[in-house]
């Protein structure tokens, strides 16, 4: 893998399928701080590519959230939805490669599939069911009407990267879904087509998407685009050990608000602030005193836990 040729640019890329959560913003701060840290544009971007679930309600009420917080960020905010053809550039350039093939299993056939012991691969990982079909075989599939995913031939290949705290990561790659059934990009290849056109030099999310994150790499090399750096950062858990969700309770800045008016933005900034090691209980904070304190080296290895009372009580 090449040395990282775009400047360390940062983004927050939510998906518009609801209000945005303490953890959320949490990440949302990170990749600012990140960002802001190393003098580097900061940049939102909209993952609208599923249509029955994204709403523009939504996005505005994100980015009413985001300032609410304080941050800012540069340029016009990029929707994904609106990039069709340059994820669709990208797939035939993949396709012209040889290493695209339709795939017509079933999510129970997948889950069937996946579950069964297929060598290096990881546990749910595709094993390449339809690669593996004959002619006939193909020809009964296309017959049938059932839309076909298009999947890349990942031809097993094991990819490794250094995350920013996590350390050395490798993993052998599945054959990915590049485009869904349904006629729209997928996530695996969207976000890598989004990310070198907008010059983004490191991501910071959450670790929930570390495992997939050597697929990227390899949809990136494939490409021919630089890769980014990557910091996964630790999510925002409940009481239950489980990610935050609305059933957790004041999870988001509006549920605050309803229960502290104005002060909900300042108290949600002082929790973030405080469960990053970046502040005391209780303490009065702003971005930018953040910014100030802020050591990527010192952030926490472990996932936060959230308690609404304790929210509420700051």
């Amino acid at each position: 893998m090449g040395a990282v040729a775009c400047p360390p640019d940062g983004r927050f890329a939510p998906s518009p399928s609801g209000p945005l959560h303490l953890g959320n913003l949490r990440t949302a701060l990170l990749a600012w701080l990140f960002a802001r840290r190393a003098r580097a544009r900061f940049l939102v971007r909209i993952e609208d590519l599923d249509p029955g679930r994204s709403r523009r309600a939504h996005e505005a009420g994100q980015l009413a959230d985001l300032r609410r917080l304080g941050l800012d960020w540069d340029g016009d905010v990029v929707r994904q939805s609106e990039r069709r053809e340059r994820h669709r550039a990208a797939l035939e350039q993949l396709r012209a490669s040889g290493r695209v093939y339709p795939c017509w299993c079933s999510r129970a056939e997948i889950r069937e599939a996946a579950s069964a012991a297929h060598g290096p691969l990881a546990d749910g990982a595709y094993p390449g069911t339809c690669r593996r079909l004959g002619a006939a075989a193909r020809a009964e599939r296309e017959a049938s009407g059932r839309p076909a995913a298009l999947r890349l031939d990942a031809g097993g290949e094991r990819i490794g990267f250094v995350d920013r705290l996590h350390g050395p990561v490798e993993a052998v790659v599945d054959d990915l879904v590049l485009w869904r059934n349904d006629g729209t990009p997928a996530y695996n290849l969207a976000v890598v087509v989004d990310d070198a056109d907008q010059r983004i030099g490191e991501v910071v999310r959450g670790d929930d998407l570390l495992e997939t994150t050597p697929r990227q790499l390899l949809v990136g090399r494939l490409l021919g685009v630089p890769a980014p750096r990557y910091a996964h950062v630790p999510l925002v858990l409940g009481a239950d050990r489980q990610r935050l969700a609305k059933r957790h309770g004041a999870v988001t800045l509006d549920d605050l608000a309803a229960a502290r008016g104005p002060r909900a933005a300042s108290d949600a900034l002082a929790w973030i602030a405080h469960s990053l090691g970046l502040a005391s209980a209780r303490e009065a904070v702003t971005p930018a005193l953040l910014l100030a304190r802020f050591d990527p080296a010192a952030l926490p290895r472990e996932p936060a836990l959230f308690d609404a009372a304790a929210v509420l009580s700051v």
